[in-house]
């Protein structure tokens, strides 16, 4: 994974998407089998009223990287971990070992027995990934002013396709697409698409919602 502003970039832009957390859509028509959302301002109501309700999640997960230019595919698992307020756990276990974890404003990664200390405040871009965090948190991030968001669905679920505005972000992403699930609006995948044309797939497996989640996961000390 490369490096940029002493954290892998990839964790940045898990941080970013799990709580709203794609493949490069550019039109209505690419989403086969979606619609747009017939009752937009219900929608909103609704999934910031099912955010609320969200204490903590419990989650296995698969990525896949795809590298254009290399056509090579790489795919790793782990675990996430998620606990109001604002406390995340990312851990890689295959096919190498890597850990983030989020508490408030402080960052922790450890790699190969290294650990690096971040704090939030200190730097423009983790501020913005805190400040994603909260809308996705209280589900005002429909409304995000960071995003231009179009709104989709099928009998299955949700679909919510995100295309930066503020520059630094738009040197991330070009488009993401998060789809979620009709019966709790938790997200169940999410496809991030870079201007490069590298893409990142994460998809949740064996989810649970609002289960015992430690305190001592998420200790940055």
């Amino acid at each position: 994974m490369r490096r940029r502003n002493g954290i892998r970039i990839d964790f940045v832009r898990i941080l970013l998407m799990t709580l709203l957390s794609t493949c490069f859509l550019t039109s209505v028509a690419q989403y086969s089998g979606f619609k747009p959302v017939g009752d937009l301002v219900g929608f909103k109501k609704q999934f910031a009223t099912e955010a609320k309700k969200t204490q903590s999640i419990k989650s296995n997960f698969e990525q896949e990287k795809n590298l254009a230019l290399l056509q090579e595919k790489i795919v790793s698992q782990g675990k996430f971990y998620f606990k109001r307020e604002n406390r995340v756990r990312i851990e890689y276990l295959k096919p190498f070992q890597y850990l983030l974890i989020m508490n408030g404003d402080q960052i922790v990664t450890r790699d190969n027995q290294k650990e690096n200390k971040v704090n939030v405040k200190s730097n423009k871009l983790f501020q913005q990934v805190n400040r994603i965090m909260i809308d996705c948190v209280q589900g005002s991030i429909v409304d995000s002013k960071d995003f231009t968001v179009r709104v989709f669905e099928n009998d299955k679920g949700w679909l919510l396709e995100m295309t930066p505005v503020d520059k630094t972000l738009k040197d991330f992403f070009k488009t993401i697409v998060i789809h979620a699930d009709r019966k709790d609006y938790s997200v169940s995948s999410i496809d991030m698409q870079e201007p490069s044309g590298d893409n990142t797939l994460i998809k949740f497996v064996q989810k649970e919602v609002n289960v015992v989640v430690s305190d001592d996961l998420f200790k940055t000390n």
